[in-house]
């Protein structure tokens, strides 16, 4: 692809423009995942449970669509799910700052459009992760991933610092539309991309959607790295919603915070995001691309703590730092393990792999906001919040088991140890070769 050196992949016209579009569609996502949570709050006045049950509904679907989304997306051209999907969600979104100011805004209407939102965001998410190696090559995978990854925290830190005053000035629901937009262009900008994807090649008789997704199960299942990363993932993910869920009720009600100080806090976590994703690329190549994916989540996660011990003063900063280092932390595990994901599975099969790995790895996201809603009732915010905290650290147990197999012993079973210490093998085997 042709592209200026000096610039590496943002020198590529049509990256730029996925740089672009990601940008848009990312502060979208940013305005609102603070503003749909705090229309529960501030101006339905939920209660922990029915915030609990809106994170519910907004990440149901990867348990609705999760494993067929794969399936379907590896039949489409990728491309054209990314623009379809993020015009649908911009469209879904628009319809909370309408019925508010028809006067018919309640928890229903925004429980349907937050479960429409998920189910779209989940065709979009396997798409997205689909479409980067045909568009940068598989050569530029973790450069690609690192690039796209600075400019969602970039955007981590702006949609933030947007939303807060957009919402004292305008109200919550009237703060969506402006993720409505940021949607809208994103799509736009999408469909400027001029390098076409070949359209997958029609079977003459194609399998049933049962057995291409058994195929993909089989694909992730099978391949100890995969599994592992997929397994982290869900822990992780289920222990981050739930502390997720409380952290905006902790904000607001046990610390006081306006919803300035409240975007000030996860403009925070961009900046760890940011810091993340320019030194993800360097730690990769130093620590190595594989051990960096535990490593990160033990040495970041555990400061998750401060923010349940923080008080009104300088004790929030600390938790504000906390909070900067789980962001950092995660998009630093996110680019190693996504490029190594990529980089092991054939292009026919990348939808299949990303929707299995998502489905499972996701599907307890639900469950998270529900426990996160019954955890707030029963324990607290504060309680919650320590409980998200353990699980997110203990979430690095099925990565580092898999990794320390791996260096003591390849993957077909023979007794020949691995030379490297980020557990690819120095050696020859036959039988194992270019095995993870």
């Amino acid at each position: 692809m042709p592209r200026s050196p000096r610039f590496g992949l943002l020198g590529d016209p049509d990256f730029g423009r996925l740089f672009a579009a990601t940008a848009l569609g990312q502060l979208g996502d940013r305005i609102i995942f603070l503003t749909l949570p705090l229309v529960a709050i501030a101006t339905l006045h939920a209660d922990e449970f029915q915030v609990g049950l809106l994170t519910a509904t907004t990440t149901a679907g990867s348990l609705l669509v999760g494993l067929p989304a794969g399936a379907w997306v590896d039949r489409m051209r990728k491309r054209s799910v990314l623009i379809g999907t993020d015009l649908l969600r911009a469209a879904a979104l628009l319809t909370i700052p309408l019925a508010w100011w028809a006067g018919l805004l309640g928890i229903r209407l925004l429980y349907a459009v937050a479960l429409l939102h998920g189910v779209l965001t989940e065709f979009f998410d396997v798409a997205y992760v689909s479409y980067l190696p045909h568009l940068v090559g598989r050569g530029n995978l973790v450069e690609g991933n690192a690039k796209l990854s600075a400019v969602r925290s970039v955007t981590s830190i702006g949609g933030p610092a947007v939303a807060g005053p957009l919402v004292g000035l305008a109200g919550a629901p009237a703060t969506l539309l402006a993720g409505s937009v940021g949607m809208t262009l994103s799509g736009l900008f999408a469909a400027t991309i001029r390098r076409r994807e070949e359209k997958p090649d029609p079977v003459p008789e194609r399998p049933r959607l049962r057995s291409e997704i058994a195929e993909g199960l089989r694909f992730v299942l099978h391949r100890p790295a995969l599994r592992a990363i997929m397994f982290s993932d869900a822990l992780f993910n289920l222990s981050l919603v739930m502390y997720q869920t409380m952290l905006l009720v902790y904000l607001e009600r046990t610390l006081g915070l306006g919803p300035f100080g409240i975007g000030l806090v996860l403009s925070g976590m961009g900046c760890g995001a940011l810091l993340g994703a320019l030194t993800a690329t360097t730690l990769a190549r130093r620590v190595g691309q594989r051990p960096v994916i535990w490593l990160a989540t033990l040495a970041t996660c555990p400061l998750t703590v401060l923010m349940p011990l923080a008080r009104p003063g300088w004790t929030l900063y600390a938790g504000a730092v906390g909070l900067a280092a789980l962001s950092l932390g995660g998009v630093v595990r996110m680019v190693a393990q996504s490029s190594l994901q990529q980089s092991l599975t054939p292009d026919r099969l990348l939808g299949r792999m990303a929707a299995t790995a998502r489905f499972v790895s996701s599907g307890g996201v639900p469950l998270g906001g529900l426990l996160g809603g019954a955890s707030g009732s029963a324990f607290g915010a504060t309680g919650t919040l320590w409980i998200g905290a353990s699980g997110m650290t203990l979430s690095a147990v099925p990565t580092l088991l898999w990794w320390h197999a791996a260096r003591s012993r390849p993957s077909c079973g023979c007794s020949r140890p691995s030379g490297s210490g980020d557990g690819t093998r120095s050696v020859s085997c036959p039988a194992c070769a270019g095995r993870p």
